[in-house]
């Protein structure tokens, strides 16, 4: 038997590794545009590679059908996970919050590893070639590359991602291949991504840093919170909160929904606590400057906007700020309102949400439900997780079970 397997990220690799473990028989070709594997792997967690999670649940997930991810997640847990990373010599660590990182601390060893596993079992990894196309003629799949065809394979698996991360050479080749097949997808969008808004002077607060409850707001309607750090750029956000609530925000940005972000610079206080808090500052040194004094709570950038935006004169003293203006402060501080223009696109983007609709996929063998002998696993289906190596374990999940099921 003869298998094609499409893109040697993550699900590309275990697949390849599990179906050739299953059947030392079957000959793989592991196809990938870059001229090495893993090279999403090797940018995961800024080189240090956030691998996996220990607790992965369906409620990690977004897509048009989440619960897809289940059956995989419980056939292929951290367990099993860890098995595989001890069968290819891959030591963990696991941190206190769950997530999970090579021993090693470094993204290189774990490709290093995978790549050693690969070569082990004689799979055949066919670098730096751009897939343009699949076909299938008399029960056979044939391969084509910009150069030349490959032909008579029984199986195929698409695992080529989507379009996150450009850079390494990532696109939607993969997902706009199945629709040959008679497959569709729902629309692609940037996740875990900064966002942009229509605050005019981002540039003044660029480089502030806070932690932060965000607050997103969908065609005026509250759909999410979550806290953590923010960082203010010169677009707009980003930081550990922005990019999680992205997830929430991007898909209805795309289909035109008003979309806004609140930020309570202080998460942890009451509103009361905070008026308070200013209050007592400003009556304790009525003649110092406002804008000194609120230094004091917040950066000086922040500082200087807080009275820009409330329309206070930069020079006034504590003493000449009146209670109306003090609340505008106030209600700046734990519920400043940002528009959410754009976000900061593919390039920049963790990973990709959309895909192929996963109601046309096997949630137990990954086989496309349209075409025999096709299958899919990874970033290329509607499916995408939250931040902190739920992305991961989906992609090593998939493919696991697609590379079993291909191996028979």
């Amino acid at each position: 038997m003869k298998v094609a397997i499409i893109g040697a990220g993550a699900a590309g690799i275990i697949a390849g590794i599990t179906a050739k473990r299953e059947n030392k028989n079957i000959h793989i070709d592991l196809f990938d545009i870059n001229n090495g594997i893993g090279k999403k792997i090797l940018a995961s967690g800024n080189g240090r590679c956030n691998i996996s999670n220990i607790d992965c649940k369906v409620s990690n997930y977004i897509g048009e059908n989440p619960s897809f991810v289940e059956f995989a997640l419980k056939q292929f847990d951290f367990n099993a996970f860890k098995k595989f990373c001890k069968s290819i010599g891959l030591l963990l660590d696991i941190k206190e919050d769950g997530k999970v990182y090579p021993l090693s601390n470094e993204a290189k060893s774990v490709v290093n590893l995978l790549s050693s596993a690969i070569e082990s079992l004689n799979i055949n990894t066919i670098l730096e070639t751009k897939i343009t196309d699949i076909k299938k003629e008399n029960d056979k799949f044939i391969v084509v590359s910009e150069e030349k065809e490959f032909k008579d394979y029984d199986k195929v698996l698409i695992s080529s991602g989507l379009a996150a991360a450009p850079q390494l050479k990532a696109t939607e080749d993969g997902m706009n291949i199945a629709t040959n097949f008679g497959h569709t997808f729902n629309l692609t969008y940037p996740s875990l991504v900064g966002l942009h808004t229509d605050f005019e002077n981002s540039s003044k607060i660029q480089g502030v840093k806070k932690e932060a409850q965000v607050s997103l707001y969908i065609d005026g309607q509250k759909e999410n919170e979550i806290i953590g750090d923010v960082l203010f750029t010169k677009y707009g956000v980003s930081g550990f909160a922005i990019l999680d609530i992205s997830q929430y925000a991007v898909y209805p940005l795309s289909l035109y929904q008003d979309v806004q972000i609140s930020i309570n610079l202080f998460p942890n206080l009451s509103r009361n606590e905070v008026l308070g808090m200013v209050e007592s500052l400003f009556k304790t040194l009525p003649n110092q400057e406002a804008v000194e004094l609120l230094t004091g709570i917040v950066s000086n950038k922040l500082a200087a906007i807080l009275l820009e935006i409330s329309k206070i004169d930069k020079q006034s003293k504590a003493k000449d700020i009146n209670a109306k203006q003090i609340r505008a402060i106030v209600n700046t501080l734990i519920n400043w309102r940002f528009k959410i223009t754009d976000t900061q696109g593919f390039k920049h983007a963790e990973a990709s949400g959309g895909g192929i609709r996963t109601d046309e996929v096997d949630e137990k063998t990954y086989e496309s439900k349209k075409c025999r002998g096709l299958y899919f696993a990874g970033e290329v289906l509607d499916i995408v997780g939250n931040r902190g190596g739920y992305n991961l374990q989906f992609a090593w999940a998939s493919g696991y079970l697609a590379g079993k099921d291909i191996s028979k």
